[in-house]
């Protein structure tokens, strides 16, 4: 049996090329990536994201391995007897007698809890690097958020734009504005939804994976790939960057908050689904903002400044800013609930048979793709989900499993924050609630529903009209404050006792069988 000096332990959304530990070949450093029932059972994840994850762990074993590395890459096969991750790095520290065990700080809390509380053999002390990944390392993330403190995400953006000098001209943003946010919401029109471009799609064999799924009795959800069309390489993930820069930048902030259901190629708009590849360090935050960065200056009459900055805000400052609220909040936050939501999660979530069209849209896109953008996670499922007061544990669970580009680092203040508010507003200032009104404004789905959005009472009254005024309603003691919404308040006031009434007791119909929508 091989002996080794260190051992390396390499997790799923580590596979981070660029990191330095691979900048020599170490012959005593044995690398570890390996698959675990524990990370395909912690919650019931699509079948697409387990098949992605896997397939880019394997790739980059083989990476590794070119580059001359040692690498011991298990499947599920050989882990499938060891209870958790402890159980194997302890085994595997006995069987090559390691003398030093190292790990890059993990993403998921629940993920670097285990590990910091695991006893190795012979009292192997672990050393901790950071991943080297986001623009702010790990250990500075307390010098930008305070548990419990509210953050600004508009002040935090500023912040990194100034700290990594990105789109500033001086100490100034670019074109003297900071954000395009009122420019960025546009509709597509029927010319513009002709134009959309096709989503660049992959063709990775996984169906060994997908045996090895059912062989070890994974339960998973979504539609199977056995041509998984998600990028699990390097060169694949440049791919996908360089198309999104060259076909979907320069209409990507004007319809970035837009929805259709019109078309089988135009589930993606012109978003990047770059998301899964950044997740797992494939890709790093820096390159995909550079590329996009020059896409716009050498080209600014076919990419305008607020199509680019829209694009830098989701990576420079959401997916930062999420990131450092949940460390920062962390064990605590993942059990904020302060509007007592405790409803059950509809049947349909899981199979998108909903009369509701915006729904079925959503959640039978994510069902089928592993995927929704922002706008259907945040104004479509999270605002359902909202308005009728689903248990927020429920919610993460589901968000945390359909999606492909999904952690809990992510999910969580995505859904317990920005769409449930059930953080009481450590994120969002008001709660995201909307009326049909917002969907009809933003998408086609309406025209074709069951259900008539300008009717607010009645059997065929879209549904998220009553919804909403209960909500609103039930949470007056806590809302009307809110300088941002007050003036709804205001309008509730001025109806007719009698039309309150009615929307109410639409909206208590509703509740009472959520199922028959």
């Amino acid at each position: 049996m091989a002996h080794y000096e260190n051992l390396r332990l390499i997790l799923g959304d580590q596979l981070h090329a660029g990191h330095s530990w691979f900048n020599c070949v170490e012959p005593d450093t044995l690398y570890v990536i390996a698959e675990l029932k524990q990370e395909t059972d912690y919650v019931r994840h699509h079948v697409q994201k387990v098949c992605g994850f896997f397939a880019a762990m394997e790739h980059f074993a083989r990476q590794l391995t070119a580059a001359g590395h040692q690498v011991l890459h298990l499947t599920l096969d050989e882990t499938s007897h060891w209870a958790n991750l402890d159980a194997m790095l302890s085994e595997l520290a006995q069987r090559y007698t390691i003398n030093h065990f190292e790990y890059q700080q993990p993403d998921e809390y629940r993920l670097s809890e285990q590990l910091e509380k695991m006893r190795l053999p012979r009292g192997i002390v672990p050393n901790v690097w950071d991943t080297e990944h986001f623009l702010l390392p790990h250990g500075e993330l307390c010098h930008y958020f305070k548990a419990g403190q509210h953050v600004r995400m508009e002040s935090f953006y500023r912040r990194m734009r100034r700290r990594f000098n990105i789109l500033m001209n001086g100490d100034e943003p670019l074109g003297q504005r900071w954000n395009f946010d009122t420019e960025n919401r546009q509709r597509l029109r029927e010319e513009d939804i002709e134009v959309i471009p096709r989503p660049l799609l992959f063709s990775n064999d996984v169906s060994a994976i997908l045996d090895r799924l059912k062989k070890h009795g994974i339960k998973a959800l979504g539609t199977p790939a056995e041509q998984l069309p998600w990028p699990v390489n390097r060169e694949q993930s440049l791919q996908l960057l360089a198309h999104f820069v060259q076909a979907c930048l320069p209409d990507f902030g004007r319809f970035q908050d837009a929805m259709t259901g019109n078309g089988e190629h135009r589930w993606s708009l012109y978003h990047s689904r770059l998301s899964f590849a950044l997740n797992c360090k494939l890709l790093t935050p820096e390159e995909v903002l550079n590329a996009a960065i020059a896409r716009y200056r050498q080209h600014p009459a076919e990419v305008e400044l607020a199509q680019v900055e829209g694009f830098v805000r989701q990576i420079l400052g959401w997916r930062e800013y999420v990131r450092g609220v949940y460390w920062a909040n962390m064990p605590d936050y993942a059990e904020s609930n302060v509007l007592d939501a405790g409803r059950i999660l509809p049947d349909f979530f899981w199979t998108g048979e909903t009369r509701m069209h915006c729904l079925r849209e959503a959640i039978g896109q994510s069902l089928e793709h592993a995927y929704a953008h922002h706008i259907q996670r945040l104004m479509v499922t999270g605002n359902f989900c909202l308005l009728t007061g689903i248990d927020p544990a429920q919610v993460d669970q589901w968000y945390l499993g359909i999606y492909m580009d999904a952690l809990q680092w992510v999910e969580l203040p995505n859904t317990r924050g920005m769409s449930q508010f059930a953080d009481g507003g450590l994120i969002a200032t008001k709660p995201y609630a909307a009326s049909g009104n917002y969907v009809s404004k933003m998408s086609d789905y309406c025209k074709d529903c069951y259900y008539q959005v300008r009717e607010r009472t009645g059997a065929r009254s879209c549904p998220l009209n009553s919804l909403y005024w209960h909500f609103m309603s039930r949470h007056r003691n806590r809302l009307e404050r809110n300088p941002r919404i007050g003036m709804i308040y205001r309008n509730w006031d001025k109806m007719t006792a009698g039309a309150r009434s009615a929307l109410l007791d639409r909206a208590e119909g509703i509740l009472a069988d959520m199922e028959s929508l």
